[in-house]
């Protein structure tokens, strides 16, 4: 079919769907919302992005009435679509719902075309019926095109980003077990021998060198497992209130917590649903940390978990979780670094204290798949607080601090 045929109806579509741009605008919004369940302000998140989508409507409508310029050449389209893709992927959406969201314009602008066209009392052959369709067809798959190959290049991006990090720790993995692996053949040959065996003092120290060296092959293990799965789909992992993931993270750490004295405390949490896979992997690297970063010096060693939903200054919904100790802290000139890939700020600092420097970065990466963030705040020199937010898509959720659960 030849796009350009010259159709009558097509100036007066143009100008009515130009006329139209607002209203056409607010029908995708709302149908956007009601499909993903997400607060409409997130949508499109800033006034300049959600200003812009009718001058998107009305370059279709451009489209619609002179072919000959085609949209895919429009720098003003094609940024507005790259720019979109970058912001479905921030926000952690899947390919499908980008497809999802042009079906769904594609959708409202077909019903404008069928209310429109028999309101227009202009003669029109079928053809060019047709063609004035297929105009409005393409222009919603050109757009949608742009969208998706940003959305996708940039996953790409992540992917070789993940595997070269997944080669980087392989090769430390490599050289720290066989350190260690060395540390425990070495120390239970020790072991074997009379003289040693027979000396309780020896016997000690040597039995915990094999000890500290299988719980340092624990966590490095332990790390790569945990890097394994960010590179599934969190997003079809399974939803369950927060409590019971505070919970779960608790009874996992409680042997940790009791051997350094350690008092961990869950304040009333919001009954928000929460990715159970990755809130638990973020939450049991805070108080992993917070634990074994302890005061030893201390009489008492607390670390405290608190939660809420917040409304942001754009007013979207935010679940804000907090992990708070009374520990070492963090060094101020180590503090920029903190969710650095293999960097300890207590590395050089603090004896007895294995790592492998990841599970900061672990943390962040996991959030920011889900459109969250991660940060940490300080009060002196002495204990840390680290946080983490993610956004409140769930219509059900929204009102969730409003009914919070027991510790």
């Amino acid at each position: 079919m030849d796009i350009n045929t010259n159709c009558s109806l097509a100036h007066e579509l143009a100008a009515r769907m130009r006329a139209e741009a607002d209203d056409l605008t607010r029908r995708w919004l709302d149908r956007i919302v009601a499909r993903v369940e997400i607060e409409p302000n997130r949508v499109f998140p800033t006034e300049e992005l959600l200003d812009h989508v009718p001058l998107l409507m009305e370059r279709i409508g451009d489209y619609l009435e002179n072919p000959a310029e085609d949209i895919a050449g429009d720098s003003p389209v094609i940024g507005k679509a790259l720019e979109l893709g970058r912001l479905r992927y921030s926000q952690g959406f899947d390919a499908h719902e980008i497809l999802k969201e042009y079906e769904i314009l594609g959708g409202v602008l077909f019903q404008f075309l069928v209310r429109t066209v028999d309101e227009i009392d202009h003669p029109c052959t079928r053809a060019e019926l047709l063609a004035c369709a297929h105009r409005l067809f393409r222009a919603v798959a050109v757009i949608q095109q742009l969208t998706t190959s940003q959305y996708l290049r940039l996953a790409a991006e992540r992917v070789s980003e993940r595997e070269e990090r997944l080669r980087s720790f392989n090769r430390m993995v490599t050289h720290e077990l066989k350190n260690r692996i060395g540390a425990v053949l070495g120390a239970g040959q020790l072991l074997a021998d009379p003289d040693i065996s027979a000396d309780p003092d020896r016997r000690a120290r040597f039995a915990a060198m094999v000890t500290q060296n299988a719980e340092g092959m624990q966590d490095v293990l332990q790390n790569l497992l945990e890097l394994s799965r960010m590179d599934n789909d969190t997003r079809q992992q399974r939803n369950v209130p927060l409590p019971r993931v505070a919970a779960e993270v608790c009874r996992q750490l409680r042997e940790m917590s009791q051997a350094r004295n350690v008092a961990v405390h869950v304040d009333p949490l919001p009954e928000v649903e929460v990715n159970a896979g990755a809130v638990e992997l973020c939450l049991t690297n805070y108080l992993s940390n917070a634990i074994k970063y302890s005061d030893p010096q201390k009489d008492t060693r607390w670390v405290r978990v608190t939660g809420t939903v917040v409304s942001t200054d754009s007013g979207a919904r935010e679940l804000v979780i907090s992990v708070d100790d009374n520990g070492l802290g963090v060094p101020p000139d180590a503090r920029g670094e903190l969710f650095s890939r293999f960097y300890r700020a207590h590395g050089s600092t603090v004896t007895g204290v294995e790592g492998t420097g990841l599970g900061l970065s672990i943390v962040r990466e996991t959030m920011e798949s889900m459109g969250g963030r991660t940060w940490a705040e300080f009060d002196g020199t002495e204990g840390a607080r680290f946080l983490l937010a993610l956004p409140v898509r769930r219509a059900t959720d929204r009102d969730g601090e409003r009914a919070p659960a027991p510790a």
